[in-house]
């Protein structure tokens, strides 16, 4: 809900705030660009406009919601708000929440919480709070028996004071929080088009790692559904990042994935996860990516407890970032539902037919190393080369 009038989007920071001015221009620099790229993506008429702490978006009136939210998706931003902008003066902030209260008071408790940014000002926030509160009740009184509640009001009007002009707003959307997408290094973001994995890329999307995604095609073991889906989730993703490229690309491992079924009994799933290690690997070095992200969990799988994870991290030499390693299933999908990648990663997949019928939970490196094909990781560097290159925004 926004004031009548409403003509600005302020547009809050968390995290950046810690770093170095140096730091923290060069990331607030990354930051307006991306809220411009998703002003654009969504047809939304907006102008970034930069500021020290708050960063704010002119709008023209009726766009001011739309633009919050969309702002409200992009890495790095805690939360907007769409607001009416006021001069800082007195008269004119409570003029404005007269103007609010009467067209959006329906009855119920309200709170006027004025901030002011700095001290030098002919008014405090108490003298506004009072003056906002009285004008308000004498505004809503013939039609609304109003009632004030400073504790948990139905309705907050918010007063944002700063040097050069003053914002009433209504609420606050929320924002993923993090970084701006582009302020890390890269990461190869293994997709498999399940729940976990496309959570997890966008996790470290949070964290300002664009990423470049990568699906190993099962082959025969793959359902009719599994690249598609693995499509899908990498496409959603990409409407986060609408002014960074994000191919997918597809390996061919179903000739690999086969022999190992053939192969292997119990340590197979260990051998095949060190494999797409290894495609990462090799993905990273074309594309000067620094780590690689999977969706894996502590104990979620027979090739996820603790020691297989060792065994399987040791197939590669950079750094792999799990960021969902602690969390529980629940939690996993319920990201995923916040997201928009849970519909499309839910379709059944036809790799649990690669599974042996007992998987090995306590491995060894030296156990899973002996049975590893002799070529395992020159087909992985081989097959990563041929990848097919996907476009997910079609």
């Amino acid at each position: 809900m926004e004031p009548p009038g409403a003509d600005t989007v302020l547009v809050r920071y968390g995290d950046m705030g810690t770093k170095s001015r140096q730091v923290r221009g060069k990331m607030a620099d990354r930051l307006l660009d991306n809220v411009a790229a998703v002003l654009a993506d969504r047809g939304i008429d907006g102008e970034v406009e930069a500021h020290p702490t708050r960063p704010r978006i002119r709008t023209r009136e009726g766009s001011a919601a739309r633009a919050a939210r969309a702002a409200a998706d992009v890495f790095g931003v805690v939360s907007t708000s769409p607001a009416l902008s006021v001069p800082p003066e007195h008269d004119a902030i409570v003029d404005a929440l007269v103007r609010t209260a009467d067209a959006r008071y329906d009855g119920g408790s309200f709170a006027v919480d004025p901030r002011r940014a700095g001290t030098d000002y002919p008014f405090t926030s108490e003298d506004l709070a009072e003056a906002g509160g009285e004008a308000i009740w004498e505004t809503v009184a013939d039609d609304f028996e109003p009632v004030v509640d400073l504790d948990d009001p139905d309705l907050t009007f918010n007063v944002e004071v700063r040097e050069d002009e003053a914002f009433v707003f209504l609420e606050t959307v929320a924002g993923p929080g993090g970084f701006p997408l582009g302020s890390q290094q890269s990461v190869v973001a293994l997709v498999s088009g399940g729940i976990d994995s496309p959570v997890a890329a966008y996790e470290c999307m949070r964290k300002g790692c664009p990423v470049v995604p990568v699906y190993v095609d099962l082959g025969a073991y793959g359902g009719p559904d599994h690249r598609a889906r693995a499509v899908e989730t990498v496409r959603t993703l990409a409407e986060y990042a609408p002014n960074f490229e994000m191919p997918l690309r597809v390996v061919p491992g179903g000739p690999v994935v086969e022999s190992l079924a053939d192969d292997l009994g119990t340590g197979r799933m260990l051998v095949f996860r060190r494999f797409t290690f290894a495609v990462a690997e090799a993905v990273a070095e074309r594309t000067g990516a620094g780590g690689i992200v999977t969706g894996e969990s502590i104990g979620q799988k027979s090739s996820q407890t603790a020691r297989n994870l060792r065994v399987t991290s040791a197939a590669t030499d950079l750094p792999i970032h799990r960021p969902l390693l602690t969390m529980d299933k629940n939690d996993i999908v319920e990201r995923a539902r916040e997201i928009g990648t849970f519909t499309d990663s839910t379709i059944p997949a036809g790799c649990n037919r690669f599974a042996p019928d007992q998987a090995e939970t306590n491995a060894t490196l030296e156990a899973v190393a002996a049975i590893e094909p002799d070529d395992l990781y020159k087909r992985a560097e081989s097959l990563a080369e041929t990848a097919e290159v996907v476009d997910p925004r079609g």
